[in-house]
């Protein structure tokens, strides 16, 4: 056989599979009229195709994220609407095939009674909350000399005060309906229940996480003696959700990240926010040191309010006093041949009445050299929240040094020092005899 048979025979077949048919599809019979045509598309061709793409997406159901059960349906949900689907994979496969009866409805003569116990017990708990609020309002009214000293005083309204939070607690924290509501992420964070719900839910898993991200990283003690985190602190770039400890690109992190802060006390509190990277090789010393990549103050925050968005933080602010960035955001860079660095964000409490002078701080703060341990009581502050993510010399790296400014050391490269072996010493083998 002529070896160009062997050539022709794929290309019969792929013909006859794009042959027109006499019932075929007209959308294929026009596709196929083009399979081998080295033209451009004309206009008409391009708006079917536009339309058959919109007729395509708007095809998809409507997706209930109550409900929402496949992998690919709920990847949908998330990517085109934005919104997380509610509870547990299971929960929402029972819950399609249910009467929609609401949950306080439940027509089972054990929940409801169970409902009226605590419901009883919840009325004692408020009898107990107006006595509390009482006994407070009659101490605030009293005399200092009275209640032995303003000190005494101080200490008892606090002491007071926290029993009348742990009674606010425990009048709800049995009612199944607060629990549901915590579950499918519908708290409502000004409540004491849902704060105090959410504080256990991270002390039990992801506060346990970053503690041994914190150890494993040596952020404590290269960086700050001690460290006790009171506040979830995430870091995301753009949409990409930053794990502690995780590597980033270079092309990422060369914008500024965005922050979601939760905190769980009530009540609005300023707090400034520090990158510093603790990797900063010197080479006429032999060592390291610290580098600040980013320095904002006065941000409020607040249990319902936690997005800090570090890129965009003065966009709105007209008033050059009230700007919250002293230092803009230094994008991370590594050199070759140089360990990775860690970029360590910390989240810092001003102090009740504390604003800080951010014109001032940009002025007086070196980026390099830089020590948060003096910042601190410089300042005021005290460490609240704190994550961390990491950095490495990748193929993008040149160019974000490039533009950062530090075209001088693309090229600088560190290698490791060779270490000579002893000289070779003969022993004498009659010891061996």
């Amino acid at each position: 056989m002529a070896p160009g048979n062997h050539a022709v025979r794929p290309l019969n077949s792929c013909l006859r599979c794009v042959r027109q048919t006499g019932n075929g599809n007209a959308s294929l019979v026009a596709n196929s009229a083009r399979f081998l045509s080295s033209t451009a598309r004309t206009p008409e061709d391009v708006q079917v195709n536009k339309t058959e793409k919109v007729e395509r997406v708007d095809k998809f159901p409507e997706l209930d994220p109550a409900t929402v059960v496949g992998k690919r349906d709920e990847r949908r949900l998330i990517r085109f609407r934005g919104v997380m689907p509610i509870g547990s994979r299971r929960r929402r496969a029972a819950l399609q095939n249910s009467q929609n009866i609401p949950f306080e409805q439940l027509p089972y003569q054990c929940f409801q009674d169970a409902r009226k116990v605590l419901q009883e017990d919840r009325q004692e708990k408020i009898k107990q909350i107006e006595v509390a609020r009482l006994r407070i309002a009659n101490l605030q009214a009293q005399d200092e000399a009275i209640s032995g000293g303003k000190q005494a005083k101080e200490n008892r309204l606090r002491s007071m005060y926290n029993r009348l939070e742990e009674l606010k607690i425990l009048a709800d924290i049995n009612d199944p309906v607060v629990k549901k509501k915590h579950e499918d992420g519908e708290e409502d964070m000004n409540k004491p229940i849902y704060r105090y719900l959410a504080d256990k839910q991270w002390r039990q898993y992801r506060r346990k996480i970053l503690e041994q991200r914190i150890s494993q990283l040596n952020l404590v003690p290269d960086i700050l003696p001690h460290l006790d985190p009171v506040a979830e602190v995430d870091l995301a770039f753009g949409r990409r959700k930053i794990p502690h400890g995780d590597f980033v690109d270079s092309l990422i992190s060369e914008r500024a990240p965005r922050l979601k802060v939760q905190v769980f006390d009530k009540g609005e509190r300023l707090v400034t926010v520090v990158v510093v990277d603790p990797d900063v090789p010197i080479v006429q010393k032999d060592g390291f040191e610290y580098r600040c990549h980013f320095i904002a103050s006065n941000i409020p925050i607040s249990p319902t309010s936690t997005s800090i968005a570090l890129n965009q933080l003065d966009l709105k602010v007209k008033d050059t006093t009230a700007k919250h960035i002293a230092l803009p955001w230094l994008p991370p860079t590594v050199h070759k041949g140089a360990p990775y660095h860690r970029l360590a964000v910390f989240l810092l409490r001003q102090a009740d009445g504390n604003v800080i002078d951010t014109a001032k701080v940009g002025r007086s703060t070196k980026r390099d050299g830089f020590i948060l341990r003096s910042f601190i009581d410089k300042q005021r502050l005290t460490p609240v929240g704190v994550t961390v993510f990491r950095t490495k010399w990748d193929d993008n790296m040149a160019s974000v040094m490039q533009r950062a400014g530090l075209g001088d050391q693309v090229n600088m490269e560190f290698k490791r020092k060779r270490v000579e072996p002893l000289p070779y010493k003969k022993k004498d083998g009659a010891r061996y005899r």
